[in-house]
């Protein structure tokens, strides 16, 4: 993405907070003698001020660089080392739901994520327009069982791929797994279906869609329908969602507005994925609302949908919880966009 040049420019400038363009020059000329002139530096602080991670003050000689208020979002952490302490002994940015972070969740895909992603999906997209309808049928239902039984073992779920398969297919149940594993699955595969059906109704979100969603996944789990009135405690992290039901409601309002106004649709997605898994708006099943509103919002724009299949599932769960406390989206956005490149290489 960033060439190390580059990367070393973006750290200086974090590191110091306020920098001047010959102060770069001179920390760079370090590193690259041959490779720092005037325009190269220039060049490189404005794709960096493009993408969002710099901010520039001042006219002239008294022009300064420094982090943008939205850097923290997209600043590369040492994911290892962060998850090496113990969840009581990392320091979060915030305990609790960060009211403010709305501005900051836009061009979270840089010009050329979107260049390179575009050109992927328009593989998706002859790919899917060339298939008959028996052959796009078979790989609809294809990375539907692919899709609901990663989503269901990222919650946990025992169910093995075959398994899911039989289960989906012929409604065999595996031996040794419980009811209410089966019952996760086939919602999952419900709620897809319904996705893959009504694209069109996707295109413009809202909190009641939302909840249509979540309403297909919790059918007889035992989960309440509707925005939640209780607090909620999520494992391995101390961040809190909100726990008022109208600030609920509220952050509800704002994601669904966010992602209206979001122009890239796979953007749109990522955003969705990770703010109602970060909102946590129901009782139960958050994540998996999440991921099935992500792939909602892909095929309304027609973009290839996301299966997971080959996510690690710890992985995926450290994105996520890096996102809970401290608000940075780097490690599952490359997750994120990994799974994409999957997708456009495994499907259609």
């Amino acid at each position: 993405m960033y060439n190390r040049r580059q990367e070393l420019i973006l750290g200086y400038v974090k590191a110091q907070e306020k920098v001047s363009r010959k102060e770069v020059e001179t920390y760079i000329s370090r590193a690259f003698p041959e490779k720092n002139s005037r325009i190269t530096i220039l060049r490189d602080l404005e794709l960096l001020i493009a993408d969002g991670l710099v901010a520039r003050t001042g006219k002239a000689r008294g022009t300064t660089y420094h982090p943008s208020s939205r850097s923290v979002l997209l600043d590369t952490l040492d994911v290892n080392a962060y998850f090496d302490q113990d969840q009581d002994q990392r320091i979060l940015r915030s305990e609790s739901f960060n009211f403010d972070i709305w501005p900051h969740l836009t061009g979270l895909l840089t010009e050329a994520e979107k260049v390179e992603l575009d050109a992927l999906n328009q593989q998706y997209r002859e790919g899917r327009a060339s298939m008959t309808p028996t052959v796009l049928q078979k790989e609809l239902e294809r990375l539907t069982i692919e899709f609901s039984w990663k989503s269901s073992k990222i919650e946990g779920n025992t169910y093995a791929l075959l398994d899911t398969e039989q289960l989906i297919k012929n409604h065999a149940e595996a031996t040794g797994k419980t009811r209410a594993e089966a019952v996760m699955i086939l919602n999952h595969k419900d709620a897809l279906d319904f996705v893959f059906k009504s694209a069109d109704f996707f295109k413009k979100l809202s909190p009641a869609k939302i909840e249509d969603v979540h309403r297909l996944l919790v059918r007889d789990l035992g989960v309440t329908h509707g925005i939640r009135k209780n607090l909620v405690r999520i494992t391995g992290t101390n961040y809190r969602p909100p726990d008022n039901v109208f600030q609920i409601q509220d952050a509800m309002n704002a994601l669904c507005a966010l992602v209206n106004q979001t122009a890239h649709p796979i953007e749109k997605a990522l955003i969705a994925v990770l703010m109602i898994s970060y909102i946590q708006p129901f009782e139960d099943g958050n994540k998996r609302a999440s991921r099935i509103l992500g792939n909602a919002l892909l095929l309304a724009y027609n973009c290839c949908p996301l299966s997971y299949r080959s996510v690690d599932e710890v992985e995926y769960k450290k994105g996520i919880l890096l996102f809970y406390e401290q608000n940075n989206l780097s490690y599952f956005k490359t997750i994120f966009i990994d799974q994409f490149h999957q997708a456009i290489t495994k499907y259609f």
